[in-house]
């Protein structure tokens, strides 16, 4: 099976979908990953959709992600692990937490062979969307 990484075709956007492939969805990309991994996928999308209900799903540079005004949070399943992007930026208490599942650039490594902390990337999704929404606004 494919690891999910960059589809391998793209369709550039006008607006923050660049590089988008035509016709993909956040289910066509799990379908292309092993029965674990896409387990943890759909985890993690549920987390989100539950925590910000006003999320949208898309794709955008060949990995799920959700948006409001703009892509937010993407996430992806890897060889070895989950990786969870950009990086959280604030509140400070939520970014020291972070430390032990953060990655050279920042992004978010979760390990196949850990446990996902499913409350935590629920609240990493909060902060990314209030992040992401403060910037839309200013």
């Amino acid at each position: 099976m494919r690891t999910l990484l960059i589809a391998p075709y793209f369709m550039a956007m006008e607006d923050d979908r660049k590089l988008t492939a035509p016709n993909e969805s956040h289910e066509s990309l799990f379908d292309s990953v092993r029965p674990a991994a896409r387990q943890r996928l759909e985890a993690i999308q549920a987390i989100v959709e539950q925590r910000v209900t006003d999320a949208e799903r898309c794709v955008s540079y060949g990995m799920p992600a959700f948006r409001k005004k703009k892509i937010f949070f993407y996430f992806a399943s890897f060889k070895n692990h989950i990786g969870i992007y950009p990086p959280v930026t604030e509140p400070a208490a939520l970014v020291n937490e972070l430390g032990p599942y953060r990655g050279l650039k920042g992004n978010l490594i979760f390990p196949h062979g850990e446990p996902l902390p499913i409350d935590l990337i629920g609240r990493v999704a909060d902060a990314l969307a209030r992040q992401y929404a403060q910037e839309a606004n200013a």
